[in-house]
């Protein structure tokens, strides 16, 4: 039993997977401080491609909200 903690193959990384460009912890302190990661239904991604059309989407939809619940006091 090997010693090692990398599993055992005999497949070398395929050439496609090039990481040579990648950055070790890019994304960590963002990370660290919380994400929300949401999966849309294929329906709603059509019409929201981005983070910022939801965002925008969703702010709207707040103060609908909020104007709902002021109009019932």
């Amino acid at each position: 039993m090997s010693q090692s903690n990398k599993p055992e193959s005999n497949e070398e990384i395929r050439a496609e997977y090039d990481f040579s460009g990648g950055v070790r912890g890019k994304y960590y302190e963002q990370y660290q401080k919380g994400t929300n990661v949401v999966l849309l239904d294929p329906d709603i991604a059509e019409v929201f491609r981005d983070s910022e059309s939801v965002n925008k989407a969703l702010r709207v939809l707040i103060e609908i909200a909020k104007d709902q619940v002021t109009e019932r006091r």
